[in-house]
């Protein structure tokens, strides 16, 4: 893969980029918008003045914010795919620069899973006050990023992960400059790359793995590569010399060190994991290998096809070829010369080519050839995987109340269906449902053991939707049927096949807005068949916040919030909900806006 930007021997002189009205990044980026009185059709100000003061924060218009980021990536997509690296280069600037960019790099950190992790520095910005003073310190002049938190996480080998937590204002300045990075990044990327990018999943990576391997005429054999240690290894000199940002802010990300037991250490060499640009930063590295199969491997070999497809998952990849002769002579070779140049290498205990009639993992799947039918399946170690996380919740809930233990187990349970409902798992779904029933029915005899089987089963099992021996749980507090929950059987989780995203599909290209609009309509219509209020609401609203004007995603979250407060008598109904942000949520009730459903707003109520 060439560089990626302009040459190395010296920057280029950037091309002035001409703003115009239709651009919207003009000086007006420089300065927040002063608060209007009516967000949106369904939004009204409230009466009374606030003070400024604290709520400064919530009375930034993000809608004008995400539209004047959103066109700035569209004109840098434009620009990267037309090879114009001067203005690309200019327009990365202009967004890193402005006041809509800082801003939603601000709302990014404080808004995620994150959000109360601090780094070395013990700081979070949880106030609205201690945001709105970060937006405006959020400056390139005299920036030095601090080290790193190192911390370890458990892996499924037993060893440990080394994760490294940026402080606050480090995460905010990545989230800034992933900002102007990110569509270049998608732009170029691999056409079989899912790991790590807007709008693609693993599903997206199984699937593609089925079209290669499921016909007749398909390979067989299958070259399962895994990087060793690509985060902590990849060469700073090689993500220098061709990840186009500014070189100045990325060298100082990528030597800012780390922090362990009160000793400093440096980094000569990865990019932490942890950082938020990190992974985009992996990705980059690791795009063109697709390419340089392509133009290093020759069509034919021995007077047959060579078959070679890639699929790559972040730093796990499969690569296809028609014998195992030519996965080892021919392809091997250069997957290992590519790494090499960006100071990786391939894992060898984890790499091993395999025959499609024995089968492999494959990003939690065992992808398999059962007499010339492909059937893909949820491996035997993601299975193993879920019952040791059930027994865990039911061991350490032994003297909880059954109500505790149905919320802690539903999460786990509908996450992992969902991610395998894709595949063909209705038997595994059915044994996973009886392992798990097993499990709870020696749960509730331990709990009484003078006690019949009969009793036991009347106190926690009982027949809900048409099925039996369903385990549920009563509020303390409370015996009527909305205080009980009920814990979802797997084997009721419908299996639909997921369709793959276009190998082209680029999220920051305008051209492509329409497309991923209809995929997430009808991703979150499956994700939330289960939520029937959710989904009625989601639909109501369009999938948008009434208040930002914005997409509501799995990945931005979303708070249902009461037309009329439950204190004033309103009531749990879906007439009386509507969806928001959570940030959106704390803005509404913090500036006391009233919110009031969109189709009132359409009859000109």
């Amino acid at each position: 893969m060439g560089r990626i930007g302009p040459p190395i021997g010296g920057d280029t002189q950037p091309e002035r980029v001409l703003t115009s009205d239709r651009c919207l990044v003009t000086r007006e980026l420089e300065k927040p918008a002063q608060e209007t009185k009516q967000m949106t059709a369904g939004v009204t100000s409230p009466a009374g003045a606030a003070s400024r003061e604290p709520l400064e924060w919530h009375s930034l218009p993000w809608e004008n914010i995400q539209r004047n980021v959103r066109r700035l990536q569209a004109r840098i997509v434009k620009a990267t795919q037309e090879g114009r690296w001067g203005k690309v280069k200019a327009l990365q600037r202009l967004l890193t620069r402005s006041f809509s960019g800082r801003a939603l790099a601000v709302r990014r950190v404080t808004e995620n899973q994150g959000k109360n992790t601090p780094g070395v520095d013990g700081e979070i910005w949880n106030t609205p006050a201690w945001k709105m003073k970060a937006v405006e310190q959020l400056r390139q002049r005299g920036y030095q990023p601090q080290p790193l938190r190192r911390v370890y996480i458990p892996k499924s080998n037993g060893k440990r992960r080394p994760l490294g937590i940026p402080t606050m204002k480090d995460r905010a300045m990545q989230a800034l400059y992933l900002l102007a990075l990110d569509p270049v990044a998608e732009t170029l990327a691999d056409p079989n790359s899912y790991g790590f990018r807007k709008g693609r999943c693993p599903a997206d990576a199984i699937a593609q793995c089925f079209n290669v391997l499921s016909r007749r005429s398909a390979p067989e054999w299958v070259l399962e590569g895994d990087i060793c240690s690509c985060f902590d290894r990849i060469s700073h000199a090689w993500l220098l010399a061709h990840i186009p940002l500014e070189r100045v802010m990325l060298h100082k990300w990528l030597k800012a060190g780390y922090m362990e037991q009160g000793t400093f250490h440096p980094t000569e060499e990865g990019t932490p994991q942890g950082g938020i640009i990190s992974p985009v930063l992996a990705n980059m590295a690791l795009d063109g290998l697709e390419q340089r199969l392509r133009e290093c491997l020759p069509r034919r070999w021995k007077g047959h096809p060579v078959k070679v497809n890639l699929v790559r998952y972040a730093d796990d990849f499969i690569i296809t070829a028609w014998s195992r002769e030519f996965l080892e002579d021919q392809v091997k070779p250069v997957v290992e010369q590519f790494l090499a140049e960006r100071g990786l290498e391939l894992s060898a205990e984890k790499t091993v080519i395999t025959h499609i009639s024995e089968g492999f993992d494959f990003l939690g799947q065992n992808v398999r050839k059962y007499a010339g039918k492909l059937l893909i399946k949820p491996s035997q170690k993601s299975i193993q995987a879920l019952r040791e996380k059930v027994r865990y919740l039911v061991r350490t809930n032994r003297q909880s109340p059954a109500i505790r233990l149905v919320q802690q187990l539903n999460p786990v349970l509908r996450g992992w269906a969902e991610y395998h409902r894709h595949v063909v798992s209705k038997a595994v779904f059915n044994a996973a449902d009886t392992f798990i029933f097993q499990i709870l029915w020696q749960w509730a005899q331990r709990r009484h053991p003078n006690k019949s089987k009969g009793w036991v089963k009347k106190k926690y099992f009982c027949t809900h939707q048409g099925r039996q021996w369903v385990f549920f749980g009563k509020g303390e507090s409370s015996k009527s049927k909305e205080g009980t929950a009920y814990l979802c059987t797997i084997g009721c989780t419908p299996i639909r096949r997921h369709v793959k995203v276009r190998g082209q599909a680029n999220p920051y290209d305008l051209a492509w807005e329409l497309y991923f609009e209809e995929r997430l309509g009808d991703q979150m219509k499956q994700r939330l068949a289960g939520q029937r209020r959710v989904l009625h609401l989601w639909q109501e609203q369009g999938g948008t916040c009434p208040v930002c004007g914005q997409q509501i995603t799995e990945e931005t979250h979303w708070h249902a919030h009461h037309i009329i407060r439950r204190t004033e008598g309103g009531s749990d109904q879906a007439g009386n909900q509507v969806l928001l942000h959570p940030d959106c949520h704390r803005r509404v009730h913090c500036l006391g806006i009233f919110v009031g459903k969109p189709r009132l707003a359409w009859q000109g109520v």
